[in-house]
């Protein structure tokens, strides 16, 4: 597979090494867990005290688990300061040229294809994943959409392909960096498809595509383009075949 490059980038160069440590990533790890209950929290008692905001199922669980990503990015950016004084953002290695957008929307596009055929081939189960039951009416199929195709693939890809990857390759080389990185991304999708194997074997190879993207174009904001274009094909779908919402 062919991955759109940065022009001033060559394939699988780090613009520069991370600064983070192992004791970052084991910090940033158990913060997860506390930071989205307290997202999760937040917005149950706002809903709580303010009964007019409370909206269907699908965005309140939304807004809780995309404040609990505000909330974990947040302590990332305190942690960088505090143990090594500098900022977060440059070290992602966001760089993303307008020219290289509709290649990677397009490279996920052809992701999700190869992914419903390869699907098919190890028979898999059809089962309804949370977020799908969820989009059960316009405004929650609109609310699904928006966040599965934006804030979604930006914090996944920050959290796996920008803060979690450069260490594992720096350390393990590319192929065990990229592996290793898949993984746990396929792993935190599993309550969502029940654990099927089948499942996730396939989400474990997306997840060496985003990765393997990340490492040759040295860029965080590439692979994220491709997640967006590879999760919205995947709502596209769903939406043709719920033709009666619009």
């Amino acid at each position: 597979m062919i991955y759109p490059e940065e022009p001033d980038q060559q394939p699988g160069v780090q613009p520069e090494p991370p600064f983070w440590d192992y004791q970052d990533l084991a910090i940033f790890i158990c913060l997860a867990l506390p930071c989205f209950l307290l997202g999760l929290g937040i917005v149950k008692g706002l809903l709580a005290a303010a009964p007019v905001l409370r909206a269907g199922k699908a965005l309140e669980l939304l807004t809780g688990q995309f404040l609990g990503y505000a909330l974990w990015f947040g302590c990332l950016v305190a942690l960088f300061r505090m143990r090594h004084g500098k900022p977060l953002w440059p070290a992602m290695n966001w760089r993303l040229s307008p020219g290289v957008i509709i290649p990677a929307l397009s490279l996920g596009l052809v992701l999700a294809i190869a992914v419903a055929v390869i699907g098919v081939l190890l028979r898999t189960p059809p089962t309804d994943s949370t977020l799908l039951e969820l989009m059960n009416d316009r405004a929650s199929i609109i609310a699904v959409a928006f966040f599965a195709t934006t804030l979604g693939p930006f914090c996944e890809e920050l959290a796996f392909r920008g803060v979690m990857l450069p260490l594992l390759v720096r350390s393990l080389g590319a192929a065990a960096g990229i592996i290793l990185t898949a993984l746990p991304f396929a792993l935190l999708h599993g309550p969502q498809y029940h654990w099927s194997w089948q499942h996730m074997v396939l989400l474990s190879g997306v997840g060496c595509m985003f990765g393997w993207a990340r490492h040759k174009t040295g860029s965080t904001g590439i692979p994220t383009v491709m997640h967006a274009g590879y999760n919205a094909t995947f709502i596209a779908g769903f939406i043709l075949s719920k033709g009666e919402y619009f």
